[in-house]
């Protein structure tokens, strides 16, 4: 089994940065995660900035133990259940969204944040610069409540930006997935 590179990251408020720019380039190509910092669509994996990585990001590469991550302000190493706790009081069903985002890394989906596209995640074939991201996801909990309207307007975004709209209903109490598409037909 080969040997994992473990990279180090800085956090800073809600963000982590990887400061060298060699583990940069590295993390980067290994699955396109983060956005290298003032180079807003990379063409290649030549860059020679820092890169910026998203807290859910962050945490499934500790996770998966590629990386370690360091305190900006006094240089203590930062626990993977610390930066879980982090993301909790960041993103509103953190469980829920981390669930789906792990699930379709594994299944070799790159994501990133969607925030862009008003949705949780834009989810790519290839990775961002090598085709657009087919789809955008909105991630639900069984209970919540869907309505027409809220359908009709991110249906007709996902239209707009060319995308295909699913939804994920995340049941974190069976670790089980439900995803739902939409198809528009114009008439």
């Amino acid at each position: 089994m080969p040997k994992t590179t473990k990279h180090r990251g800085e956090l800073t408020e809600n963000r982590i940065i990887i400061w060298s720019v060699d583990s940069s380039q590295k993390l980067f190509k290994e699955g396109y995660y983060g956005k290298p910092l003032g180079i807003p669509k990379p063409k290649n994996f030549d860059f020679e900035a820092p890169l910026i990585l998203d807290l859910i990001e962050a945490y499934y590469l500790t996770r998966e133990k590629k990386l370690t991550i360091y305190r900006s302000t006094d240089r203590k190493k930062v626990t993977p259940k610390q930066i879980e706790e982090i993301c909790r009081t960041q993103y509103a069903d953190f469980k829920e969204k981390y669930l789906v985002y792990n699930q379709l890394r594994r299944k070799g989906y790159i994501v990133t944040p969607g925030i862009k596209f008003g949705c949780d995640f834009a989810v790519y074939e290839h990775g961002p610069g090598i085709d657009h991201a087919p789809y955008i996801v909105d991630v639900l909990k069984p209970a919540d409540t869907l309505t027409a309207t809220g359908i009709v307007l991110t249906g007709r975004l996902a239209t707009t930006v060319r995308k295909q709209f699913i939804i994920a209903i995340a049941d974190t109490t069976k670790e089980k997935i439900d995803f739902l598409s939409f198809d528009w037909w114009r008439a």
